[in-house]
């Protein structure tokens, strides 16, 4: 989220974090473990490590194999650390957005990198600008440094508890101070964290993929609320901000649906076995005859599989992806995600020519990426394209740090489904998932949570606070 815009048109983030504890060589264990997780932004990488006492940081725009040098590693020396890898809108590219940020608060040394995004996050920074706190980024992430500088309490894990109260919205934190490294997330459980097992040490990690990167052994999900602190002798205690009656399990739909990768193990469930059940469910939902089903790579791949298991026709590879080309949705402009899709897609001809098609997508946002493949299968000689989409009509913003913060820009909000369908014009039909269709594939009926839809539905977990106003305005 971005200071400088009070309406929150401008940052939102989609990040993945990581931290390691007593691992020789942490940089090596952060590199991979950055690598692992790049899916989940391109835009810039980051790095901190601590030895000695001695804080080393590198911080560079770009992916994380393009961007960190042979020198940058050489000078991460110790065996404790933090990276973070991210993507921004417009108006936060700078580098001093890039995290992990690193505060020295009364003598003390605090890291800290985020995934989310903190919905009161304006009306917190008026708060502490006037207990004197100086920002030096727009950044919503450098919240919680100030929190903590500013609590009385006198340990760090009661001053963390202190601070996350005064949060609301989406993140998972990981904090280093002294030798000690601690995971926390939000009481809604919007984001994930998990932690594993290294030979000497520990993991901290948005995804399991960084897990298996490194060789460590996967524990436990991070859960809702709680705050997991590790020493460097491996004593692990852990408190939650909130009392765990009070939590609830509401994982974003999204990180099912697109952001995580198919590998990735999310709160026990295999991504790619829930996307080729949604695959399935779709299917059912909305059956047609046609020759063959293709996905958009990469994130639909798993949807389309199921749905070609569930109607029996036949699988097959209509799209190629240049993988050296990044993900639309997460390319910071709309120029720049148009520019994208003609270049990171090539349509197979020899497969698509004269056949009816089944094109299974994972979502639909601003419809850029949709527009052009629909363009692009067609030129290829398609007779029919029916478009099927593994998760319902994206109607309403997200705050929670997914890069659709306004309601306007959404494809499905200003025109109804058969008027985006008559734009497409080479489309066929056009049907999406149902949201009882999407929860009952990722089973998420649950006693203490289920999927935050907010996208879909409009019904928010948390209270917006200081983005009540685009809702409001937007339905006015």
């Amino acid at each position: 989220m971005s200071f400088k815009d009070s309406s929150f048109h401008g940052l939102n983030e989609e990040c993945g974090v990581i931290g390691v504890i007593n691992v020789p060589n942490a940089n090596y264990y952060l590199y991979l473990g950055l690598h692992a997780l790049q899916h989940r932004g391109q835009e810039a990488s980051g790095m901190v490590t601590i030895d000695n006492n001695m804080v080393n940081i590198v911080k560079r725009k770009g992916s994380i194999v393009n961007s960190f040098s042979k020198e940058d590693m050489e000078s991460l020396k110790g065996n404790i650390g933090l990276g973070h890898v991210r993507y921004s809108t417009f108006g936060g590219k700078s580098t001093i957005n890039i995290q992990p940020f690193v505060f020295t608060l009364h003598h003390t040394q605090y890291v800290t990198c985020h995934n989310g995004n903190i919905v009161n996050a304006s009306t917190l920074k008026k708060k502490l600008e006037k207990r004197g706190s100086i920002f030096f980024s727009f950044s919503d992430s450098e919240l919680l440094g100030h929190l903590i500088n500013t609590s009385k309490k006198l340990t760090t894990i009661d001053k963390i508890d202190e601070s996350l109260k005064e949060l609301v919205g989406a993140f998972s934190f990981i904090v280093i101070e002294n030798n000690k490294i601690y995971g926390c997330r939000d009481k809604w459980g919007l984001r994930p964290l998990v932690l594993g097992k290294l030979k000497d040490g520990y993991i901290l990690a948005s995804e399991t993929v960084a897990l298996d990167a490194v060789g460590a052994n996967f524990i436990r999900d991070v859960e809702p609320g709680e705050i997991i602190e590790i020493s460097n002798d491996g004593n692990i205690s852990s408190k939650y901000y909130t009392p765990p009656k009070q939590c609830k399990n509401n994982m974003c739909a999204m990180e099912y649906i697109y952001f995580a990768r198919p590998d990735t193990i999310l709160e026990g469930k295999n991504v790619h076995e829930k996307r080729v059940q949604t695959g399935r469910e779709l299917a059912k939902e909305h059956p047609l005859n046609a020759d063959i089903v293709i996905g958009v790579p990469d994130s639909s791949l798993s949807a389309a599989l199921g749905y070609s298991q569930y109607s029996k026709i036949p699988y097959d590879i209509g799209l190629v992806k240049n993988k050296y080309i990044g993900r639309s949705f997460i390319a910071p402009s709309q120029e720049e995600r148009e520019r994208i899709v003609m270049m990171k897609l090539n349509p197979n001809k020899h497969v698509l020519e004269n056949k009816r098609v089944i094109l299974v997508d994972d979502s639909i946002v601003r419809g850029t990426t949709m527009k052009s493949i629909v363009k692009l299968i067609h030129d290829a000689g398609a007779k029919e394209i029916h478009i099927r989409i593994a998760s319902p009509e994206i109607k309403w913003p997200c705050f929670y740090g997914v890069d659709t913060s306004r309601r306007a820009e959404l494809a499905l909000y200003a025109q109804s489904k058969d008027e985006y369908l008559r734009n497409l014009k080479y489309a066929t039909s056009l049907e999406f998932i149902s949201l009882n269709g999407l929860q009952k594939s990722l089973d998420r009926w649950t006693k203490n949570g289920n999927l935050c839809t907010a996208c879909f539905s409009g019904k928010y977990p948390s209270k917006l606070h200081d983005c009540e106003n685009e809702v409001n305005n937007e339905n006015k």
